[in-house]
């Protein structure tokens, strides 16, 4: 934790502190950010384009990384990283063909209703294969190790890995969809889907292949990060509401925008967790923080243990 107050530090010991903070803070949030895009990308494709509320998309990243928990055990590291996410883009297509279309004629209430249940249908099921406590999914030893030094710290090289695949992702869904038939297809089938059925393309299946490609990335955000952060049946849910509000933010349909509002996120949870400091630990500079410590309330909350509801507000 960051605080001004209290370090006992000279002027070049605090200068350097706060340089830790600050750089560390920006690499963490930014990592964070990323994987937070490597998330909400797939359900910009599938919430902003197709318009379908797909509040079961973390379930596939939470399938994804138990998928490559148990494949790796057969198969390695590696392929299991890949093989996962294609099983649960499969996933993905049978969701969609057999459960949404069926009632996406009905509305969101109707979408959101279909995919809350399946949300909890598929938490029931890991639980019952893998129990109600965190998997050892770990990150392998030839990947473990430090790919510098931070201020004293060995920084993870892993870390810096999900943040590159992120990057790559993002290049490569950018340039499909920009750049290729598929992505001009993929585009007018979206926007104007009577059009590109006379022009005889098959829009339920490119809807279909959109939603199972969302679905797979997801699973491979899962597939990744499960083995840095912790592989729980909880992970779903810890994410799942901030997802949509990087995809509200970033702006409907808009990969660049899920990009930007992912690290912005990202850097606003980073920094405000290392922020030890309230609004009475302000108004101490100014002779009144003896008074908003008696008032209490929010004026005695840390910014740290806002940090999980700053991104909301």
């Amino acid at each position: 934790m960051f605080s001004m107050r209290g370090t006992g530090l000279c002027v070049p010991q605090f200068l350097e502190k706060l340089m830790e903070f600050f750089t560390v803070s920006l690499l963490n949030g930014t990592i964070y950010g990323l994987l937070l895009f490597m998330v909400s990308a797939g359900l910009t494709l599938i919430f902003g384009m197709m318009g379908v509320l797909n509040f079961a998309h973390t379930s596939f990243y939470m399938i994804g990384a138990y998928l490559a928990y148990s494949l790796q055990k057969v198969i390695g590291f590696w392929p299991a990283i890949i093989v996962a996410p294609i099983i649960v883009g499969f996933l993905g297509v049978v969701v969609e063909r057999f459960f949404l279309r069926r009632v996406h004629k009905y509305g969101h209430a109707h979408e959101l209703l279909v995919t809350f249940g399946l949300s909890f249908i598929i938490a029931e099921i890991i639980k019952l294969f893998f129990g109600n406590y965190p998997v050892n999914y770990q990150v392998p030893s030839s990947l473990n190790f430090a790919a510098f030094q931070l201020f004293g710290t060995d920084y993870p090289f892993y870390r810096l890995m999900m943040g590159v695949i992120s990057l790559l992702m993002f290049g490569l869904v950018f340039l499909l969809l920009s750049r290729t038939r598929v992505g001009i297809v993929v585009r007018s089938a979206i926007y104007r889907p009577k059009m590109a059925e006379a022009l005889g393309h098959n829009v339920p299946m490119v809807f279909m292949g959109v939603f199972g490609v969302g679905a797979a990335l997801a699973g491979l955000a899962g597939a990744v990060a499960g083995a840095f952060y912790t592989t729980n049946p909880n992970m779903a849910l810890e994410l799942g509401v901030l997802v949509f509000v990087v995809v509200v933010i970033g702006g409907l349909g808009s990969l660049e925008g899920a990009m930007v509002s992912s690290i912005l996120i990202g850097l606003i949870s980073s920094f405000a967790v290392g922020i030890d400091l309230s609004a009475a630990d302000v108004l101490g500079y100014v002779g009144a923080g003896e008074w908003a410590q008696e008032v209490g309330g929010l004026l005695t909350l840390k910014i740290s243990s806002l940090a999980a509801t700053i991104p909301f507000a």
